[in-house]
């Protein structure tokens, strides 16, 4: 059983998973944010590569990506750190979340052997074409014991749920409505119900976390009637926009989500 096994099965629901951009606001604040997020309750911390050029990211994250790159991060630099992270946080589950296109540039295996030296458990990436996981990346991943997460939208057809499904045994990342991370969620809430009952009575084997729009214990509390756990992201990011203290920023934030 893995990491993210386990942390669902410890809880069960009200898991809550943390995003923030790697190299930011600082570029050695990484790890003091990954030791301020597990310590503050986080159950799982997702960890973004920052890229130019990100398809599913708003404004805030957008921005963060901007600075961090500025500041210097990139995925060699984001390794680097990450050495020796398992003796300073050494159950919580750490996922990296991004794109395509620098994994590719870094080398597919390449990232994959380092990713999981590191202590990496999953990787999510949002452009990354199903088939072409299958046909190309799956047994790298296996290779190297790393769990892929797959975003599930309103429209994805039910067969394709089933498929994401059996193709990782993490959690399916449900996203709550249209738009990019960050936003409102502009759905009636009768809808996303059905949304969520829907991919409920599919009876799939994997957990299920909601994210875009969540941002607060309100929200959080909200998600978490209709699948296990919730994902926060943009809201975390603007909590750290100039303050001086990132990791005492953050444990705050978390704190006052699981208050």
């Amino acid at each position: 059983m893995n990491r993210i096994q386990q942390a669902f099965q410890k809880k069960g629901k009200g898991l809550l998973n943390i995003y923030f951009t790697a190299g930011y606001p600082r570029l050695h604040d990484t790890v003091p944010l990954i030791q301020a997020v597990a310590a503050a309750g986080a159950d799982l911390i997702e960890i973004g590569m920052p890229f130019s050029d990100p398809l599913a990211d708003g404004p805030v994250i957008q921005a963060s990506s901007t600075v961090a790159l500025r500041n210097g991060m990139n995925l060699r630099v984001l390794f680097d750190q990450l050495q020796g992270i398992r003796e300073l946080v050494p159950d919580t589950p750490i996922l990296l979340m991004g794109y395509l296109n620098p994994v590719m540039q870094f080398g597919v295996e390449n990232f994959c052997r380092k990713a999981a030296a590191a202590g990496v458990d999953g990787v999510i990436l949002p452009d990354l074409p199903l088939d072409d996981y299958v046909q190309e990346y799956q047994e790298i991943f296996r290779r190297h014991s790393l769990r892929p997460v797959f975003l599930v939208t309103p429209q994805t057809a039910p067969a394709r749920i089933r498929r994401i499904d059996e193709l990782t045994d993490s959690f399916l990342y449900l996203v709550s409505g249209p738009g990019t991370t960050g936003g409102q969620n502009t759905q009636a809430e009768g809808v996303q119900e059905a949304y969520f009952q829907r991919i409920e009575d599919m009876q799939l084997r994997n957990p299920r976390l909601i994210g875009f729009g969540i941002s607060d214990k309100a929200s959080f509390r909200q998600a978490c009637r209709y699948a296990e756990g919730a994902i926060i992201g943009s809201a975390l990011i603007r909590a750290l926009e100039d303050t001086e203290d990132a990791p005492a920023a953050a444990q705050q934030f978390v704190r006052s989500v699981l208050a």
